[in-house]
């Protein structure tokens, strides 16, 4: 897989655990932050186009792809554990302003609540379909979701049969779908069922309610989002994405009438798969019409 995923590998020792990440070129940090059940595989391309001129910093969380997978009694496997733990990476890493943001699917929610922490330091966010608030007005949660979320049967299928993983390699794609070698190196990290606890835990704890583990926590960052209505901000989206679709496209268009966005009708929800001929430019082009300075945040 070397071919596909040139980067050297770096590891942070986190609370006893090893925490892998990229950290690719020099200048002011890109933070890239991947979902589920991706890792920062995802982000390979747009990775090698931008560590020429920037710092480029790309996580696995932890029980994904080439960080450790604790079980469940090691390790928390909570919103607020990834996002404590993409805080202990950036502090010592010693990123603390001029970042930008890059979110895809969970990456979202963890980078701008880590966002919501840090506002001082965030200066330009790109988001690729993902959310940030909970589930739209007229928005359910897709049922092969709920299955994985609320039955043993869905347990079973994400730990046992690895399927979560596998359909999401099958329909993240839509205009161009994976190669078997490119499907294969998603579902690679997670290749056991003691090595797929983190993807499920992500699907279970999705808050739909109050009480939830994580709601409160959603609430507080959606709460907060319009301290970011200032700063640069591009949406690229892929509409053929069965979770993050257009009601979440339009909620983020709605909040924030200001941002660069660009939607891509044959797309799903990996769009830096789908269309990264056409995104990857787009991503380049924000920046450099968006170039630091003055853009900081500077609301708190």
């Amino acid at each position: 897989m070397s071919d596909l995923y040139p980067f050297e590998n770096n590891v942070l020792e986190l609370n006893g655990f090893q925490y892998h990440y990229l950290d690719e070129g020099q200048g002011d940090a890109v933070v890239m932050v991947h979902g589920n059940p991706s890792w920062s595989f995802y982000y390979r391309d747009l990775v090698k186009a931008l560590r020429t001129r920037y710092r480029v910093i790309a996580p696995d969380h932890i029980g994904c792809g080439l960080s450790e997978k604790p079980g469940d009694g090691d390790y928390s496997y909570t919103l607020k554990q990834r996002v404590d733990d993409l805080e202990a990476l950036l502090e010592h890493l010693q990123i603390r302003e001029r970042i930008t943001l890059v979110v895809h699917d969970w990456g979202g929610m963890i980078g701008m609540a880590y966002a919501a922490r840090h506002p001082q330091r965030i200066a330009r966010l790109v988001i690729l379909n993902t959310a940030a608030f909970h589930l739209p007005a007229g928005k359910q949660l897709p049922l092969a979701l709920k299955i994985c979320r609320d039955t043993k049967l869905g347990a079973f299928l994400v730990l046992k049969m690895n399927l979560f993983a596998l359909l999401a390699a099958r329909v993240g794609c839509k205009r161009k779908p994976m190669s078997a070698a490119l499907r294969g190196a998603y579902c690679a990290p997670y290749d056991t069922p003691s090595d797929r606890i983190a993807t499920l835990r992500f699907v279970q704890d999705i808050p739909l309610e109050p009480g939830d583990p994580g709601y409160d926590l959603v609430s507080d960052v959606e709460a907060g989002l319009v301290r970011f209505a200032g700063l640069p901000m591009l949406l690229c989206w892929g509409l053929k994405d069965f979770v993050f679709d257009r009601h979440f496209l339009n909620e983020w268009q709605q909040r924030f009438p200001d941002a660069e966005v660009h939607s891509f009708a044959d797309c799903g929800h990996y769009i830096l798969e789908d269309a990264g001929d056409e995104v990857i430019p787009i991503i380049e082009r924000f920046l450099e019409a968006h170039p630091l300075g003055a853009t900081a945040n500077t609301n708190q």
